[in-house]
Order: C-alpha cells, then sequence, then structure tokens
C-alpha cells in the first residue's frame, strides 16, 4: 500500500487521523497562507488545502499520498484568523458571544497524478461570553494560535450551545468526507486495529 503524508503541524489533525485506523508520517508543508482579493471562505480553504498537500509532496523522495487539510473561522462571510494579541482575541469573542459562525475544513489529497478535494461547513452556536469570562479565556493561553480565537477540542467548549453539522471538522479534518477521499486513494481506515481472525 502506497505511504500517506499528512502535511500539516496540527497535533488534533494526527490525533483524528489515528482515531480512524489510518498510519501516516507528518511532512512539513509551509505556504503562504495570505487570502487573494475578493477570494470567498470556501475557495481560501480550496486553495491552501491543496498548496498544502502539494508542498508536501515536493518533500517526498519517492511514491507516497499527501493529504493537506486547511481550517477557516468565518463570521458574517470574513475570514477570522489566529488572534495578533489580547484585543484582538477579545474583540474576535465579542463578535461570536451569543451568535453563530462558521467553521469551514477544506481536505485534499494527491499522489502526484492527481489530486482531489473536499471543502466541508459546519456551523456553530456560541452562548454569550461576557468581558470578564473572555479576558479568563484569554489568560489560558489557549486562543493566543487557535483560528476565531476558541479551541472547541479544549477550554473553549464551553461556550459552544449546539453544533450544525460535523464536531471532527471543526476541530480540524472531517472524518466521514477525509475516509471517501482516503478511499479514492486505495488506502483504508481501521488498519491499525485490524485483527488476524480466528481460525
Amino acid at each position: 500500500m502506497t505511504p500517506l503524508y499528512l502535511a500539516s503541524g496540527s497535533p488534533r489533525r494526527r490525533e483524528l487521523l489515528t482515531q480512524i485506523g489510518v498510519p501516516f508520517s507528518v511532512v512539513s508543508a509551509p505556504v503562504d497562507e495570505t487570502p487573494l482579493p475578493g477570494e470567498g471562505v470556501s475557495a481560501y480553504a480550496v486553495r491552501l488545502a491543496r498548496a498544502k498537500a502539494e508542498a508536501g509532496l515536493a518533500q517526498l523522495s519517492g511514491p507516497g499520498v499527501v493529504l493537506g487539510a486547511d481550517t477557516v473561522v468565518s463570521s458574517q462571510a470574513r475570514i477570522l484568523g489566529k488572534p495578533r494579541d489580547r484585543a484582538h482575541a477579545l474583540e474576535m469573542l465579542g463578535e461570536l458571544s451569543d451568535d453563530h459562525h462558521q467553521v469551514i475544513t477544506a481536505v485534499a489529497i494527491t499522489d502526484g497524478q492527481r489530486c482531489l478535494d473536499v471543502c466541508v461547513s459546519t456551523d456553530v452556536y456560541f452562548r454569550a461570553i461576557s468581558q470578564a469570562e473572555a479576558l479568563r479565556y484569554w489568560e489560558t493561553g489557549e486562543p493566543l494560535d487557535k483560528a476565531g480565537g476558541y479551541a472547541i477540542q479544549g477550554l473553549g467548549a464551553v461556550f459552544v450551545r449546539e453544533l450544525v453539522g460535523s464536531y471532527s471538522t471543526v476541530v480540524g479534518l472531517p472524518l466521514f468526507e477525509t475516509a471517501q477521499l482516503l478511499e479514492q486513494f486505495s488506502i483504508a481506515c481501521w488498519q491499525q486495529h485490524e485483527v488476524s481472525a480466528p481460525r
């Protein structure tokens, strides 16, 4: 079976791939994440996922399949990146408070011959967050390197009132769609959990 490489430094994506029993190696894939003028949120996520997969493929010395992914938090059709500082984080949490936003994750897989991608969106509804609570959350250190200024799989979970869509999409890798894409490259799930059948 052709080896799979994950072009991502995200520990969450590593955990999610491991969860569905897919063995992989991690490969570096730095890309410029600057949005293009007039670029839509989904188009931006897909472009970056494909760029990461292709950058990862360029690092390989032999055959392989490379998975790239990008997760974007969007409010009012605007991309909310990682907070620059405390004021920016508090501003973002204030915007998300008592409202809903979208988390879009795009996944791209390439073997050098073809590149297939999928883009999945989930609606996330937040309860109201007071200024004092947002400040306490900032002081935990969690928002600093998180798109949208929060982590649903971490302390920020207490803000989430409702999800419409896929939890794994919000974490960073939509597992249902990723498994379907991997199948197109003959990469099976549950490999790490297969045991010999009893005789």
